[in-house]
């Protein structure tokens, strides 16, 4: 489907993992999609490249998107190069494996900086294009720790719920305005920060396997085509969720 040809999207953190499948899920359905990066910017590149390659539009830009003046200059880059952004998508996040004895305050404001402060940032930066054009799409990337115990950290937990708040507040406030505000909430997805130590094995998971980042993007493209649902969380766990 080419249903959002003509629509601009803006991902962060999308050089890999659940970015990278979203920002290729958009430009296949015909979106020029912008993928924002921090560092890695060779991974970014091939996740513009490979979508290019298939026909599509992208772009890649670096940016710290916990920082007004990066997301200002972010955002204005996007629409010198593709137009105003339509659909904004906030992935970019950090996972900081912590005990609550080793748990800092610099720890503590990093995470909460980078996984909810950006999305704030990001989301007030494209709204007023969005309120011209009566027509938005905003989807916060969250996660199963939001409402669950989870196995990074409290610091962790309390982004990733605060990300849900901001998701409620600005569709309530937007609602009247074309532009639907909801969220996915992850949890055990195949990505490096499960490898890298979170969970070993998907035993816990009903399901009996972890979740892949193109099934995170499936859930994201349909709260984009989806204009009757807002203020939302989407539960993504293998069944995790209701037991």
């Amino acid at each position: 489907m080419n249903d959002l040809k003509g629509r601009v999207a803006l991902v962060t953190g999308g050089s890999r993992g659940i970015g990278a499948a979203i920002a290729i899920s958009l430009a296949e359905a015909g979106a020029s999609v912008a993928v924002n990066y921090r560092e890695k910017s060779v991974e970014a590149e091939a996740v513009a490249t490979g979508i290019r390659d298939a026909g599509g539009k992208a772009m890649i830009i670096g940016a710290d998107v916990s920082k007004a003046e990066e997301v200002a200059r972010l955002v204005a880059g996007v629409e010198a190069e593709f137009g105003q952004v339509d659909v904004l998508v906030n992935n970019a996040g950090i996972g900081l494996l912590r005990g609550i004895d080793d748990l800092t305050e610099a720890d503590f404001d990093l995470t909460i900086a980078v996984n909810l402060k950006s999305a704030f940032l990001c989301t007030q930066r494209v709204i007023p294009a969005m309120r011209q054009k009566k027509w938005g799409r905003i989807v916060n990337i969250s996660s199963g720790a939001a409402r669950g115990g989870g196995g990074i950290g409290p610091h962790y937990n309390a982004s990733k719920a605060g990300m849900e708040g901001l998701t409620r507040g600005y569709a309530a406030r937007l609602v009247k305005e074309g532009i639907t505000v909801n969220a996915v909430a992850p949890s055990l997805i195949e990505t490096d920060m499960v490898k890298q130590g979170l969970a070993s094995s998907p035993a816990r998971i009903p399901l009996g396997r972890f979740g892949t980042s193109e099934e995170c993007a499936q859930v994201v493209m349909m709260l984009v085509r989806t204009e009757y649902m807002t203020g939302q969380t989407v539960a993504l766990s293998g069944g995790m969720s209701f037991l």
